[in-house]
């Protein structure tokens, strides 16, 4: 779904109220919104905000229908800056059937746009029915991928799930399948009331030495995690890297959501 939409929310009609830009008097709530910069030869248009940031804050959000009624709806998600300024905003298109059958293994396409609503990021992931298993990961059947187009239309980058014996590994590529970085998960994905440290996938040079960012599933708290299904994340990068690369690192986040962090019981509704 592309287009724009008029310049006092910034949600593009996926559903749920509109969040409200910052200064518009009487309403609520209000949302601060990081400035457009302008913009920059080369760059696809809506990605100038990544030149100037080295990390982004992704929250999920809470939605009361799921709480109430189990009903598993499509994810959508506030990204912010280090600022806690907006500078895009995710929202999830996927099938009603998928949702309740297959769950967190679900085909998927998150539409990410701008402030003005304008879509300029989109992950996509089709649906396999045998995906997931890390010791399988060698056969593309059997493998996770995710796209990530920027503009639409025009491929920037392609996470792949890799094979390994325990710990979960991504290699992620540019349009070319030229391997840029590679991702790696702990052993052990856990996060409870006992143990609520930060869940971290580093981001590696392609020979797996140099680390160069991570990404992280931040506790959110007792109350969230357990009355609701809405995660934190937080993904770091190099500064100067390219910004193509950089929407690709925020797919990849959408990848490691659905795969480990993603409510695992609504595959048994």
């Amino acid at each position: 779904m592309q287009g724009s939409i008029a310049p006092q929310t910034i949600q593009p009609g996926y559903g749920g109220n509109p969040q409200v830009v910052a200064g518009q008097p009487g309403m609520q709530p209000q949302v601060t919104v990081m400035p457009r910069p302008p913009g920059i030869p080369g760059v696809p248009p809506g990605l100038e905000y990544l030149s100037q940031i080295d990390q982004l804050l992704v929250h999920q959000q809470v939605e009361v229908i799921e709480a109430v009624s189990g009903f598993h709806g499509e994810n959508k998600y506030e990204i912010k800056n280090s600022l806690g300024q907006q500078v895009y905003f995710a929202a999830e298109e996927s099938g009603v059937c998928e949702r309740l059958c297959c769950g967190s293994s679900r085909g998927f396409v998150i539409h990410i746009v701008d402030n003005l609503g304008q879509e300029v990021i989109r992950v996509s992931r089709e649906f396999k029915c045998c995906a997931g298993c890390n010791w399988c990961a060698n056969c593309l059947c059997c493998a996770f991928e995710i796209q990530i187009e920027a503009p639409v239309g025009q491929v920037v980058g392609i996470v792949r799930q890799l094979q390994s014996c325990m710990k979960p590994r991504y290699g992620i590529f540019d349009a070319d399948m030229r391997q840029i970085f590679y991702a790696e998960g702990p052993t052990c994905i856990c996060q409870g009331i006992c143990c609520t440290q930060d869940v971290n996938f580093n981001i590696y040079t392609p020979d797996r030495v140099t680390k160069v960012g991570k990404m992280s599933k931040q506790w959110s708290g007792v109350a969230r995690e357990v009355f609701s299904n809405a995660n934190n994340f937080c993904v770091s990068f190099p500064l100067d890297l390219d910004v193509r690369m950089k929407a690709t690192l925020l797919g990849t986040l959408f990848l490691v959501d659905f795969m480990y962090f993603e409510e695992k019981q609504n595959s048994s509704n």
